[in-house]
């Protein structure tokens, strides 16, 4: 067995404490850590972004050694974890995931695994997104992502990269042995069309509403992690929060004085 990478990491995601994919992570990290934390939300929190609760109390279950639920998002795990739990003894990383479906272009704005991870470098702390691609909800290949993960993991945190920013991970929907290299890539477009209102009546009459992504093939750059993905590689996305558009700030700023 291969020694450990860092002393301590913290897992959590958005799908919630029971998640499989949060499984998958454990068993993982538990072959690149001397200790193993777990500090996830107690229900499906997906679509959270980095959001935390300002205005609702916290509630923590613990499920076990070094094992904890919290009643929020996954934003609030992270920092329960880091300012309360792990208080004395602060991870060396934060890993969230796996999730459930890929976190890939602009879907990284809504997701809460990112969101996590996001939340986790704002803490100082390294912190990594791991997502597990499917095309049948049914048939997701965990396989994959618990093959590939370690591995991939170490050599990240071995290569090491800037404190401004964090990892976003995707597992291509391919067996193990078939998926290609790990890629830097770049967020790109991703697969969101547009997101809908699905319209419902309750038994009881009473309107009621859903709304949904609708994904689909886009245009997008050779090097997008959508595009890797789709080629059968695992691709890793450096994010940060800062997302300034230079070019339109020019542009709006000589707009302005010509107006």
């Amino acid at each position: 067995m291969s020694e450990p990478v860092v002393e301590r990491v913290l897992l959590t995601n958005d799908d919630g404490i029971d998640a499989p994919g949060l499984a998958v992570l454990a068993e993982v990290a538990a072959t690149i850590a001397r200790e193993v934390w777990i500090v996830a939300p107690e229900h499906d929190q997906s679509g959270t972004s980095h959001s935390i609760s300002l205005h609702d109390p916290l509630r923590i279950t613990e499920h076990g050694p070094r094992r904890f639920g919290i009643s929020g998002t996954p934003g609030d795990c992270v920092v329960m974890a880091v300012r309360h739990v792990m208080r004395d003894t602060p991870p060396d990383l934060v890993l969230s995931g796996i999730n459930r479906g890929g976190n890939l272009g602009l879907e990284t704005v809504f997701s809460g695994t990112v969101g996590a991870a996001m939340t986790g470098m704002l803490l100082g702390i390294r912190s990594i997104a791991l997502s597990q691609v499917f095309k049948d909800r049914n048939a997701v290949k965990w396989g994959t992502s618990r093959a590939l993960a370690g591995d991939v993991i170490r050599r990240l945190v071995t290569a090491g990269w800037s404190d401004d920013a964090c990892l976003n991970v995707n597992f291509p929907d391919v067996e193990a042995d078939a998926a290609g290299p790990l890629t830097v890539s770049r967020q790109g477009v991703g697969l969101i069309n547009a997101i809908d209102v699905r319209a419902h009546v309750d038994p009881r009459g009473f309107p009621y509403h859903w709304l949904q992504f609708s994904r689909g093939p886009r245009p997008d750059v050779d090097d997008a992690e959508a595009m890797v993905v789709a080629r059968g590689a695992v691709s890793v996305t450096p994010l940060r929060f800062e997302r300034t558009s230079e070019e339109a700030a020019v542009a709006l700023a000589d707009n302005l004085m010509r107006a």
